[in-house]
């Protein structure tokens, strides 16, 4: 059996780079191969449970956690009482929204909207804006300040 060897060692705190070619392999084509008509229901449940793995304490360790997963830039555009606004972008949101104008963001939305759960202690749930023309992704996410989690 071969090994593929690098020639320089990579620590621990050096993050591996992924190409967006493999991740749009997976993300776009097979699992929409294997999940079929339900992928984005079924990746937005996905999103939640691995937030609940990965439990931050506030929005900065969140907008830092899409950072570190390399799944783009997370900005605050607006803040109420109820619901907040959010911003993604980066080169591979970009990429995914000019080579399939129906590409979908549930995986990140069900991921945020499980911690605004946690973070906010109310249910939570949120929505996906893609915008083509400025090729970044809103998301809408709204709580209930009746549904009180414990």
């Amino acid at each position: 059996m071969s090994e593929i060897t690098t020639s320089e060692p990579k620590t621990e705190s050096e993050p591996l780079a992924v190409s967006a070619f493999g991740y749009e392999l997976i993300r776009e084509e097979l699992l929409n191969e294997l999940l079929g008509k339900d992928t984005p229901e079924i990746l937005y449940w996905a999103g939640k449970r691995l937030a609940r793995k990965h439990l931050l304490s506030n929005l900065e360790e969140t907008i830092q956690f899409f950072q570190d997963a390399g799944w783009g830039r997370l900005t605050i555009k607006e803040e109420s009482r109820r619901e907040i606004l959010l911003e993604l972008s980066s080169e591979l949101i970009s990429s995914r929204l000019k080579k399939n104008p129906n590409t979908k963001f549930q995986l990140e939305a069900g991921f945020i909207a499980q911690q605004m759960e946690h973070q906010k202690k109310f249910t939570a749930e949120a929505f996906e804006h893609p915008n083509k023309k400025a090729s970044k992704v809103q998301f809408t996410i709204k709580w209930d300040k009746t549904d009180i989690i414990e």
